[in-house]
């Protein structure tokens, strides 16, 4: 099953790992770190919560023009 996976940098260092199809989070030290936490976050949820997979995701980015 592919899921999405969102990493922030964190204000504290490291990073913060998100899942928006189950809204499971993690952190990590390092990108690896983080996803690593992120998937075991994410299957003990599915585990418990159950989900039909979709296919596969597609994650862009996008700017938006702010004006002062």
């Amino acid at each position: 099953m592919w899921l999405t996976a969102v990493l922030l940098p964190a204000a504290e260092g490291g990073f913060t790992a998100l899942n928006p199809e189950t809204g499971s989070t993690s952190q990590g030290d390092t990108v690896e770190e983080a996803l690593a936490n992120l998937r075991e976050a994410t299957e003990l949820f599915v585990e418990e919560f159950p989900i039909a997979a979709s296919g596969r995701p597609l994650v862009t980015t996008f700017e938006v023009v702010v004006h002062a």
